[in-house]
């Protein structure tokens, strides 16, 4: 193969010098935070590609084909050690800072991952007891102090908006890098909803020919589950989709949401029926309860025993359903479902490694890289 990626430009200082004339730098904090996010959404992108990565309204069907297009690529080149070595030297000047706020798991070690196949360096802060917040120092100071080490932030906080206030800052100061939100308080998880959306893809497709016309039921706390909210706004862009939000009243959607779809002219049903709404849908996003918001214990007055996938539940979902969860789980799933060929939550979770990858790549301006070498590869 005669594909040499240390002939290619530095492309990324280039697009860093670019974001310094984005009409972001010239707005403040209090204009920039009163807009409505389809406002936000092109000040966040740079030349068709995302430059920070903050919200779901932000990304259109062009760059949602895009993504899972690159995703499918990167699989299959990964398959080879020289795929592997030409992966991990994408990215091998760059460094990441991972700034988890807020407990996590799955996303925290999906973008370790996804840093791991690029070739990029990481550290990370996962207390704040650790950081020098302890002493005083302010969120906005210490983000502003990663940002002389590090090319991009990834970070998770339990404060809604926080990470678009740091983009917001660190796009005003000499030394501009990327930041990709991984979790806002209870507002949005553009990441997961963009590796949802292509879990969707790739296993509707194979079912029922695509996700277009697709019923799909977000089920359990959809009033504080970012992850709905989230997925919920990309699924506008595939025509004919229904959504059902299936939840106890006091944890249902909230009209924000609702609100926008409406203004699509998505169609929807709001019910607190899981059993009528099982047999008609095609993809189940299951989800469990997000407590951890709770003001004093209120979740354990809620009876969600009605809204766990049991067994026998698989006897009445279609045969070429899907069944998707975020997670963690509790009791949403039981554990017998996960044998079954319609559960797809642990696919979910390698996808996410994929797609967040991708997003960086696209971000520091690689994807083109990936595609040839793509091209070398199938010929």
């Amino acid at each position: 193969m005669l594909f040499d990626v240390a002939s290619l430009p530095a492309i990324p200082y280039r697009l860093r010098m670019a974001f310094k004339e984005s009409p972001l730098r010239a707005l403040s904090w209090e204009a920039f935070r009163a807009m409505d996010a389809e406002a936000k959404a092109p000040l966040l992108n740079l030349n068709g590609r995302p430059y920070h990565a903050l919200i779901a309204q932000q990304f259109d069907r062009p760059m949602l084909d895009r993504i899972g297009d690159l995703a499918t690529k990167m699989r299959k080149i990964a398959k080879t050690r020289g795929g592997m070595k030409f992966l991990q030297d994408l990215l091998s000047e760059k460094r990441a800072m991972l700034y988890f706020a807020q407990p996590s798991t799955r996303t925290f070690l999906s973008f370790s991952a996804a840093c791991q196949i690029l070739g990029i360096q990481t550290a990370e802060v996962r207390d704040a007891h650790t950081s020098s917040e302890i002493k005083g120092e302010s969120q906005e100071d210490s983000v502003r102090t990663f940002s002389s080490y590090f090319d991009m932030i990834v970070m998770r906080h339990p404060q809604g908006g926080f990470a678009e206030r740091i983009a917001w800052m660190l796009s005003g100061t000499d030394r501009p890098v990327p930041v990709i939100n991984a979790g806002s308080g209870k507002d949005q998880h553009p990441t997961q909803a963009l590796l949802d959306i292509y879990t969707l893809q790739r296993s509707l497709e194979k079912r029922r020919g695509g996700l277009e016309g697709a019923k799909i039921a977000f089920v359990g706390d959809l009033l504080r589950g970012r992850t709905v909210r989230s997925l919920s706004l990309l699924l506008r862009h595939y025509a004919g989709v229904k959504q059902y939000f299936v939840a106890p009243e006091s944890l249902q959607i909230g009209a924000d949401i609702l609100d926008k779809l409406a203004a699509s002219g998505v169609e929807v049903e709001v019910t607190a029926d899981f059993d009528a709404v099982l047999p008609e849908v095609d993809a189940l996003y299951m989800t469990r309860i997000q407590d951890e918001w709770d003001q004093a214990g209120e979740s354990r007055a809620i009876d969600t025993s009605r809204y766990y996938l049991r067994a026998d539940h698989l006897q009445v979902l279609k045969p070429d359903a899907i069944i998707m969860h975020p997670l963690p789980r509790r009791h949403e799933i039981a554990p017998e479902v996960d044998a079954d060929p319609r559960a797809k939550y642990w696919r979910q979770v390698r996808n996410g490694m994929w797609v967040r990858a991708v997003l960086i790549a696209m971000i520091f301006d690689r994807d083109r890289e990936i595609d040839r070498y793509y091209e070398d590869l199938m010929s």
